[in-house]
Parts: structure tokens; sequence; C-alpha cells
């Protein structure tokens, strides 16, 4: 008896193109809105004024190196699945819930949009974990869990310098 050939269908990473298709759309999601959310830090960091500028001013840009790092690593793990991640300002801002500000606000009300916006980041995370999760794809996963739990952390404390945590 001779054997059979059998032959599979190529899936990238084992994963099919549908799974990838959910996933990479996700994927896209959030880093248009850390895309956003990058540049309002960028905003914030540069212009910020007031008694809190030297606390401000400091964490802010811990927070946009922060997002500059995981909008690089999302990006690539869109790449890993052999699709084109969102790279334009019109694709960041078409797609994004985050949305830009004007640069004359009061320290107390960058804190409030950025503690705003890093829940509605926390929500795109989970989405995409959830996803990611879901097929199996413990890669992500695992990247996204990190986000979450550093994205929740500094929530809590630009909560708690509010005195509202």
């Amino acid at each position: 008896m001779e054997p059979t050939e059998v032959k599979k269908e190529f899936v990238k990473l084992g994963f099919s193109e549908d799974e990838i298709g959910g996933l990479v759309e996700n994927l896209n999601l959030l880093l248009a809105n850390y895309q956003i959310f990058y540049q309002k830090l960028r905003n914030y960091h540069w212009n910020v004024k007031g008694e809190d500028f030297f606390d401000l001013h400091q964490k802010f840009e811990e927070l946009y190196r922060e997002a500059n790092e995981n909008i690089d690593v999302i990006a690539e793990r869109i790449r890993v699945f052999g699709k084109v991640p969102f790279s334009t300002y019109g694709d960041y801002i078409k797609n994004a819930e985050i949305v830009e500000t004007s640069t004359d606000l009061s320290s107390g009300e960058m804190v409030a949009e950025v503690l705003t916006d890093m829940e509605t980041m926390d929500s795109f995370l989970i989405d995409a974990l959830d996803v990611g999760s879901e097929i199996g794809d413990v890669a992500t996963a695992d990247v996204l869990t990190k986000m979450v739990k550093s994205l929740e952390k500094q929530h809590w404390m630009l909560t708690a310098f509010t005195g509202r945590g």
C-alpha cells in the first residue's frame, strides 16, 4: 500500500487568512489610536505650563516614549502576518477614536485628556488581545498583555496625581 500524498493548505504562522484578517484589523485600530495618543502626549510635553510643569513635562515624555515603543511593536506584529500597518496620519485620524486637542489646555485638562485616552487605549488593547487569544496567538497576547499592565499602572498613577485615586 503506497502512502497517499496529502497537501496541506498554507497558513501564515499556523493562522488562516480569516483569523489574521480579524487580528490585523484590531491591531490597526489599536495602532491608529496609539499614534494620535502619542502625538497628543508630545503636544502636552511641549506645551504644559504652570506649577505642575516639571512633574508633567517629565511624565508626558515618559508616556510618549513608551507609546512610541508600543507603536513600533504593534506595526511589526502586523508585518509578521504579512500585512501592512496603517502608516499615514490620514489613516490614523480616520480610524482612531482618540482625537487631537489644542495646545492651550491647562495642565489639569491635559491630565484629564490623557486619562480618558488611556481608558480608550485600554479598550482597544483588550479587544486586540481577545482576538489574538481566541485564535491562539500567544505571541500577540503576550505583547498586548504587557502593554495593558503598563497602561493600567500609568492610569492609576496619574489618577493618584490628580487626587482622585
